[in-house]
């Protein structure tokens, strides 16, 4: 199975509002940058879409670091919120609904074909990789603002 590090993030301009993600996928030393943008959305929603878009470039089953910046991914993966949340119904309580439900089920189905390890880095210090990320998200907002 290959082995391939991912790093992601995502970017709102306003919450909800203008949002971008980025991600940088490395396989051996070959890297291959993604980003992306949507008009009406939030930074969670963003951060979950850049890791779904890094894991669907993927061509074949793969065993995969994932980095993100993001508590809420990492901690949601790590901690078994998602099973929580799936036996439950998509609920907190009786009445809360999760949010990003339609993003966990993607998510959910593409862990289920790799074989994803998630990894909690800090946001805008001294990752290189993040910070890449950072600029590819910030980035899609800013050229999709100028338009």
């Amino acid at each position: 199975m290959k082995k391939v590090d991912i790093y992601t993030d995502g970017a709102c301009s306003g919450n909800p509002g203008k949002g971008g993600w980025g991600a940088i996928l490395i396989y051996n030393s070959i890297e291959k940058e993604l980003s992306g943008f949507e008009t009406e959305t939030t930074n969670n929603r963003m951060e979950l879409m850049a890791a779904i878009k890094a894991l669907s470039a993927l061509k074949e089953p793969c065993e995969v670091d994932l980095y993100s910046d993001s508590a809420y991914l990492c901690n949601a993966i790590q901690n078994n919120w998602l099973d929580d949340w799936k036996s439950k119904n998509w609920r907190i309580g009786t009445k809360n609904e999760i949010k990003n439900i339609d993003l966990w089920e993607e998510l959910i189905n593409l862990i289920n074909i790799h074989k994803v390890t998630f990894f909690k880095v800090k946001g805008h210090a001294d990752n290189i990789y993040n910070n890449r990320c950072d600029k590819l998200a910030t980035g899609e907002i800013k050229k999709h603002s100028k338009e």
